[in-house]
């Protein structure tokens, strides 16, 4: 099994990185001296798969387990489905001593994680990331939340995992559109941290779409290396450095909200929002307009949309853009490659970003 260190002080955690791990978690769990209680938080689709054994391993480790169920998909990561967890955790008389395990992908992270950060002001948690997009970036780094009507993660808060616990045997039973929308994440991190890993995805396509173990093993690794290391760095957003990790989301994100959730996962919103933010830094004279193709190009080759729908407004664009995290004083902030490997926090009007988007 690989480790990963995520360094916090305090807060510091192990991102463990394996196949077959679902069965140890109890014992991991129990030697953080977590308990008594637990309250796996899954959706029915996991569920099915995986819930089970993670229930026995809690279990044989002397933990008593309840679980709470969500449903499947980015619309239900609303505040109704957080109040209903809160009625679970009363239910089954939570106090502080005890943790919840978020048993998913992204949405059940951030749910599961921002239920623990405001339970009592704040309960221990664990992470069983189940797809590509968790287990190289979701679950990592204590971002949690929910969305609201008018954008997306703009309620949420910052409370570290105690354990990220990943198991990559588990996306053999991942449907392919899941699969390959989480890879737009991993593309994402050569693209701002490590221009050889990118070289490395270019390589090496047929390989991770095949799931083989060991481009796989390496590919989650590495991700999670450069994520606990920006985290450490900027733990809260505090200094703009942790900001890089938002390439490609805020035109994703703008995209997820004006299409109310439904027409793009996650990472298939973030490639084109990747391809987007590429073609606008070379539109500003930025970025050589080789790399953007390479960007286009590697996330073609995944099987990932990498242009603006056809009848998606762009003013409604533009609006949900200025209602990103990262907008600040009437500007809208985008993180954009300079070359890949590197990228930057640059300050846009919305009259700017309006005739970027015009471009595209």
């Amino acid at each position: 099994m690989a480790t990963v260190a995520v360094a916090l002080a305090d807060r510091s955690y192990e991102i463990r990185i394996g196949s077959g791990t679902l069965g140890a978690l109890g014992d991991a769990c129990r030697k953080l001296d977590l308990g008594p209680k637990a309250a796996v938080v899954t959706n029915p689709t996991v569920a099915a798969h995986y819930l089970a054994p993670v229930t026995r391993s809690l279990e044989k480790a002397g933990f008593d387990v309840s679980t709470f169920e969500v449903p499947d998909g980015e619309r239900h990561k609303r505040l109704n489905w957080i109040s209903r967890l809160y009625d679970h955790l009363v239910g089954e008389r939570f106090d502080r001593g005890c943790f919840l395990v978020a048993l998913g992908g992204g949405v059940v992270g951030d749910m599961a994680g921002y239920a623990a950060a405001t339970y009592l002001r704040g309960v221990p948690f664990v992470q069983v990331p189940t797809t590509v997009v968790a287990q190289v970036d979701s679950s990592v780094g204590g971002k949690t939340g929910v969305n609201h009507p008018s954008g997306k993660n703009l309620i949420g808060a910052f409370h570290q995992p105690r354990l990220v616990q990943v198991d990559l045997g588990v996306l053999a039973t991942l449907p392919r559109r899941e699969l390959l929308a989480g890879i737009a994440e991993v593309v994402k991190y050569g693209v701002i941290a490590d221009a050889a890993f990118f070289a490395y995805l270019e390589r090496h396509v047929d390989r991770l779409l095949g799931l083989e173990a060991k481009a796989l093993a390496r590919v989650v690794k590495r991700c999670c290396e450069i994520k606990a290391e920006v985290v450490a760095e900027d733990e809260r957003e505090t200094t703009g450095r942790r900001a890089v990790l938002n390439y490609g989301h805020t035109v994703g994100h703008a995209l997820e909200a004006v299409t109310r959730y439904r027409r793009y996962r996650h990472g298939e919103a973030v490639a084109i929002g990747m391809v987007a933010a590429a073609r606008m830094a070379v539109a500003l004279g930025r970025l050589a307009p080789k790399a953007a193709d390479a960007v286009a190009s590697v996330l073609a080759r995944f099987g990932l949309p990498t242009a603006l729908p056809k009848g998606v407004s762009k003013d409604a664009l533009l609006e949900a853009m200025g209602l990103d995290k990262k907008a600040k004083a009437g500007h809208i902030r985008m993180i954009l490659p300079d070359r890949i490997g590197h990228v930057e926090l640059v300050s846009l009007s919305p009259r700017e970003v309006a005739g970027l988007l015009k471009t595209l």
